[in-house]
């Protein structure tokens, strides 16, 4: 039967006749309201407050590195209009566009994972284009190179130094029963509603809990007493847990939630654990659940791309003495080929053939190819130095060049082994939706080489998802800044 909870450890499915909810004390009003809109307000001010501190510790920063660069180098303080002008610009495109992108939500901000790249983009950009202003409108004519180099580097490690002070505050003030925390009530079957509590809620405390019947006799009832119970506890939100496919019930859920001024949720379901990125799509005039798209939208793409052909091109331009000699070094060390191909899956699972120098005596490609192990015997001498060195992958800057590679990206595995994880680990195939890279976020933390247990394949693509879902420019150059001098990019070579 239907049990009125308002805490979560009170909620039971207990036998017995269904009693109206406790009615709400008269000639309150305002006060009734109290908790409801004290923790709206406590968001808003907590928004306001990082927000406020993110433009100030910019500023502030970006002032005394100037001051100090100045005052290092040259006399008087170097605090010019120029100088001034470039770093509130660019402190207030940042949190303009944080402000834009929801970053500064409570609920959001109190997650570190990926706010990092997220926010070095960010900053990237707003420096970029207050640059950009800077010159066009000829006020950077006094502003020193060094002093703006040492803003931007300053200016961010200032902000994210900051952001991790007031990480905890935000955390303890939007912990289930903070003062910020958003007021959940939840609805629906006894099993769907033990399995959401078992889940952990950021910046939410569950004020209640109804248990509906699997009844249509008494739905009307069940729903009636929750519907009202909600009005009694004013929550922000009320969760409806139900299964998807019992669309009967979800339909009357949602009609007697709409009279309770609060915002309606639909429980999640397992799919949706899933996909990071699901949200609410609309094409013309119909509504979609869209799990998952194109990881880089159009202007992205064109980004990624002229950076790659750019580095590509200058990278086999600088390395190509280097080259040359490591071929060279390959032909009197073994018989066979300098160079070989081999197949391997590429953008939406398109066959391509890699580049690679030859390290091993075999060159397989067919239906089984057997990985390379510790003292593997087939790899040869100078095969051995030029793998641990990651050199024998250089020649797929060709690859690169011709658009069936990125710099960075997923590595790609051979088409056997492509075919055997694919079955087995899931999402791998979400890899496919970009371009594989010559190096990847999973190589600079030092999953690279044989693949002999499960959890170094789900590991690995883990981690190749994380990039795919926080790519950004900057994160391109850190793992390439990480693959040339990170000792974890050089692990596990075989």
């Amino acid at each position: 039967m239907a049990t009125l909870a308002r805490r979560p450890t009170e909620l039971g499915f207990a036998t017995r006749k269904l009693e109206p909810p406790p009615a709400a004390p008269r000639g309150r009003g305002w006060a009734d309201q109290l908790p409801r809109r004290n923790a709206a307000l406590t968001r808003l001010a907590l928004t306001a407050v990082v927000a406020s501190v993110d433009l100030l510790v910019a500023v502030a920063t970006a002032v005394a590195a100037e001051a100090l660069y100045h005052a290092l180098l040259y006399t008087g303080t170097g605090v010019t209009a120029p100088n001034l002008f470039l770093c509130l610009l660019a402190a207030t495109l940042f949190v303009g566009a944080n402000l834009l992108r929801g970053d500064y939500r409570p609920a959001d901000y109190v997650r570190l994972r990926g706010q990092t790249w997220r926010q070095l983009a960010v900053w990237s950009v707003s420096f970029l284009v207050a640059l950009a202003v800077t010159y066009l409108g000829k006020e950077g004519g006094e502003t020193s190179r060094a002093g703006v180099a040492l803003f931007y580097v300053a200016g961010f490690v200032a902000i994210f130094a900051t952001r991790r002070r007031l990480f905890k505050l935000a955390q303890d003030m939007t912990a289930p029963g903070g003062v910020a925390a958003r007021r959940i009530f939840l609805v629906g079957f006894e099993e769907n509603i033990n399995e959401f509590l078992s889940r952990q809620a950021h910046g939410a405390t569950i004020v209640g809990a109804i248990g509906i019947r699997d009844d249509a006799r008494t739905l009307d009832d069940d729903l009636a007493l929750a519907a009202a119970s909600a009005r009694v506890l004013r929550p922000d939100d009320v969760f409806i847990l139900t299964p998807w496919s019992r669309t009967q019930v979800v339909d009357d859920c949602v009609n007697a939630f709409l009279r309770v001024p609060a915002q309606i949720h639909l429980g999640p379901e397992r799919v949706l654990d899933r996909f990071v990125d699901a949200r609410i799509d609309k094409i013309g005039a119909l509504s979609s659940l869209s799990l998952g798209g194109h990881p880089l939208n159009p202007l992205e793409i064109v980004l990624k791309r002229c950076f790659d052909a750019t580095a590509a091109t200058l990278a086999l331009l600088l390395l190509s003495p280097l080259l040359l000699f490591v071929a060279a070094l390959i032909k009197l060390d073994s018989p066979g080929p300098a160079l070989f191909t081999q197949r391997r899956y590429g953008f939406n699972r398109e066959a391509f053939r890699i580049f690679k120098f030859r390290s091993m005596t075999t060159m397989d490609d067919g239906a089984h190819i057997e990985q390379a192990k510790a003292n593997d015997r087939r790899v040869t001498r100078v095969g051995r130095v030029i793998r641990r060195f990651n050199i024998d992958e250089l020649p797929q800057l060709i690859n690169v060049l011709r658009g069936e590679m990125s710099l960075v990206g997923p590595r790609p595995h051979a088409v056997a082994h492509d075919q055997l994880f694919e079955r087995k680990i899931a999402l791998y195939a979400r890899r496919h939706n970009v371009r594989p890279g010559i190096t990847g976020w999973a190589q600079v933390n030092g999953l690279r080489g044989e693949i002999d247990s499960p959890e170094k394949i789900r590991a690995r693509v883990e981690h190749d998802l994380y990039y795919i879902d926080n790519w950004s420019l900057p994160l391109d150059l850190w793992i390439i800044a990480l693959t040339i001098f990170s000792n974890k990019a050089y692990r596990n070579a075989v």
